[in-house]
């Protein structure tokens, strides 16, 4: 499966979301996603499937739990293919950041 019909699901890049904050067991996995998308532990362990043969997700086990983490590999292939587009979007940014900065500037000189 290629990378963005992987990151495509919404629930795949929920539970993306959740392991990039901290490695959880796979119960954990299942009580957010399951009462955020409504969606059973079966189809939350189907997702997680995907995540872990597509490498976005290792697994370990830990006695009768199972660990999951997030593995970047397959993400900087994203940000590589994503790379060519840039030049599009960061001077749009840059220009932002120099107006709210003026915009700061601006507050601050207004209250002394």
């Amino acid at each position: 499966m290629h990378a963005f019909d992987v990151l495509g699901d919404p629930v795949r890049r929920r539970i993306l979301e959740l392991l990039s904050e901290r490695e959880l067991r796979s119960g954990e996995i299942v009580d957010v996603v399951s009462a955020e998308f409504a969606i059973t532990q079966a189809a939350v362990s189907q997702h997680l499937r995907v995540l872990r043969e597509s490498g976005f997700a290792t697994v370990r086990p830990e006695g009768q739990r199972r660990i999951y983490a997030v593995d970047t590999a397959p993400l900087r292939e994203v940000d590589a293919w994503l790379d060519r587009f840039r030049a599009f979007w960061e001077p749009k940014l840059g220009a932002l950041e120099t107006e709210v900065a003026r915009g700061k500037k601006a507050r601050r000189d207004a209250q002394d």
